[in-house]
């Protein structure tokens, strides 16, 4: 049966504790929307709540994503801080999963976070390990998202990099929907 993980990213500090609907509205955006329609195409899909959020530790977060079965039929879809998170699991594990999708992929490159959770070596042949993995960028991202997908494109190669126009950071300030029939296309083709 195909499965698929969904990975959030990082709200702030001040965000979280203030807001106790933080928690849930970070798993909002398209990140429901997207759940449900793979799930309406029997496609069971999970998106976990990844542990203190707003200071990812590496091993908490590789804990908590491992309790899922992850297989050549099960599809990872990360945003921002979750995309990175992906992309360093499959980098520094032997696996084999099915198709991968990089909404704004951040990597720490101004090294914001002193906890070493982006400290690591992409794996040049990190798309052997997928059934293909793309990269959703928009033109108005910020330019530590545009840094953290040439960090990856750099040396991984053979990635699949869709381009879009004023979407900002794909969240629902920047697209004013939570419907995301692009990423509904990627994953299920």
């Amino acid at each position: 049966m195909k499965t698929a993980i969904i990975i959030h990213g990082m709200p702030s500090k001040e965000t979280y504790l203030k807001d106790p609907l933080c928690q849930v509205r970070e798993n909002q955006h398209w990140l429901q929307w997207i759940k449900k329609e793979l799930n309406a195409k029997n496609i069971l899909a999970e998106t976990p709540i990844m542990p203190v959020p707003y200071e990812p530790d590496y091993s908490a977060w590789k804990e908590m994503f491992e309790t899922f079965p992850l297989n050549e039929e099960t599809i990872l879809i990360g945003h921002s801080g979750g995309a990175g998170f992906i992309v360093r699991y499959l980098s520094e594990n032997t696996i084999r999963v099915g198709k991968v999708v990089l909404v704004a992929p951040w990597l720490d490159p101004e090294h914001f976070l002193k906890n070493g959770m982006f400290d690591f070596a992409i794996d040049e042949t990190i798309v052997a390990k997928t059934s293909g993995i793309t990269i959703f960028s928009s033109t108005n991202d910020d330019s530590e998202i545009h840094t953290s997908v040439s960090m990856i494109t750099d040396i991984a190669k053979n990635i699949k990099i869709t381009d879009f126009e004023n979407m900002g950071h794909f969240c629902y300030e920047d697209m004013h929907t939570d419907a995301f029939p692009e990423l509904l296309i990627e994953t299920t083709s």
